[in-house]
């Protein structure tokens, strides 16, 4: 039987390297789904290429949410085919795919409608699901060398030459989750051609939104951080940018790059362990991003919020918070009419024409983020040094397939 290794969550602030069992093409098993367990001839295996550790992640690591320990992390998966059930009819041995976090069953009501963030029959507890991580259906992670992706026709886009997606497989790796997510977040902000936006946050997701702004034609891309490195890299690559450690209000700041306090388009890359601004930004204050966009956003204006926001938080200010219970002021929001979207990207709306730009070279996403690649058994250090802060997007390599 082949082994198996993958990224264990074993309490907060540490991850660990574990041998765990090969994957098979079975359900997961869980206590509220009495049907678990059962086989899965829709199901592929992969030989993962690479996996991403994500700001999502991180939250589970800080102890912020009520991830179980020993949960094997990772939902951005990139992977070879090496055995398929008897049910999958268009992928092939061999085949390169990126796989959605996403895990959705193509068969469901909202699955039907485009709505695959919350198919209806993967995850017992609630609506959604997703690999590796808290309250999402029980399945495992794919920071490891072997994973099993269910529903793979429906799931799994193949790329068209193995060869030069392989070349530009640190691009590639981003379609899984932050760059499809953060473009969500600029889509229904109502990014387009000429507009002018705010992106709060400038960690990876927010790094690939405002890349993903830039696709869609915006004329300036505003991204704000505490953290320097990290504005850097969005100044790197054509954003103006705004240290919310300053004094000044958003707005003033935003009307020293504009000329005017308001944007057309504000996307939330932060969520729910924001700080607050200025004098407050050593204190955590989690609708501050919420608000602050409420009040720089147009009147009519859309806010994106990619930014994750959950219903358990253990390490929350308050009473209220650890329910995910914000103080937000909806009362501005409704008086300047403003639209918000929130809730899990549905990557499958997006990754295949994502795809097609990085392919053609209408779009570098691993330069905004600034991917680093590292193998499976430095992700434990990857952990720590993103915890910091760091400007880098961190993909593990765990069959060295990439520095190959």
């Amino acid at each position: 039987m082949p082994t198996n290794r993958g990224v264990a969550y074993i309490e907060p602030g540490k991850v660990e390297v574990q041998s765990i069992p090969y994957p098979k093409l079975k359900m997961p098993k869980s206590e509220s789904d009495p049907f678990g367990g059962k086989d899965a001839p829709h199901g592929v295996i992969l030989k993962v290429v690479t996996t991403n550790i994500c700001g999502s992640d991180q939250h589970m690591v800080r102890g912020r949410t009520t991830a179980p320990k020993g949960l094997i992390l990772g939902h951005e998966i990139t992977g070879e085919v090496i055995e398929k059930g008897s049910d999958v009819e268009m992928l092939d041995i061999g085949d390169l795919v990126t796989v959605p976090f996403n895990i959705a069953c193509g068969r469901c009501r909202n699955c039907r409608e485009g709505k695959t963030g919350i198919c209806l029959t993967v995850n017992p507890a609630r609506p959604g699901a997703a690999y590796g991580y808290v309250d999402m259906g029980g399945w495992v992670g794919g920071q490891a060398e072997y994973v099993m992706v269910p529903y793979a026709d429906f799931n799994l886009i193949k790329f068209p030459d193995k060869a030069k997606a392989m070349a530009k497989i640190k691009d590639l790796t981003l379609l899984s989750d932050i760059f499809p997510t953060g473009f969500h977040g600029a889509v229904t902000a109502g990014v387009g051609p000429g507009s002018t936006v705010y992106v709060a946050g400038a960690g990876p997701v927010g790094l690939a939104c405002a890349e993903g702004c830039r696709l869609l034609g915006a004329a300036v891309v505003i991204v704000g951080d505490m953290i320097p490195e990290r504005l850097a890299q969005a100044k790197s690559f054509g954003c103006e940018t705004i240290d919310l450690r300053k004094d000044a209000t958003l707005a003033q700041q935003i009307e020293q790059i504009l000329g005017e306090p308001i944007v057309d388009s504000a996307i939330d890359c932060v969520g729910f362990e924001a700080r607050g601004h200025g004098k407050d930004a050593s204190v955590e204050r989690p609708a501050t991003v919420l608000n602050s966009l409420q009040e720089v956003v147009r009147a009519g204006g859309s806010i994106g919020i990619p930014g994750l926001y959950v219903t358990g938080d253990p390490g929350g200010v308050d009473e209220a918070a650890k329910i995910g219970a914000l103080s937000i002021r909806i009362g501005l929001g409704w008086a300047k009419s403003c639209s918000f979207h929130t809730g899990q990207c549905p990557v499958l709306r997006y990754n295949r024409q994502l795809m097609m730009a990085i392919l053609h070279d209408k779009t570098h996403p691993a330069k905004a983020v600034n991917v680093t690649m590292i193998s499976l058994d430095q992700a434990p250090q990857g952990y720590k040094d993103f915890d910091k802060g760091a400007a880098k997007k961190f993909v593990i390599d765990p069959h060295k397939s990439v520095t190959a």
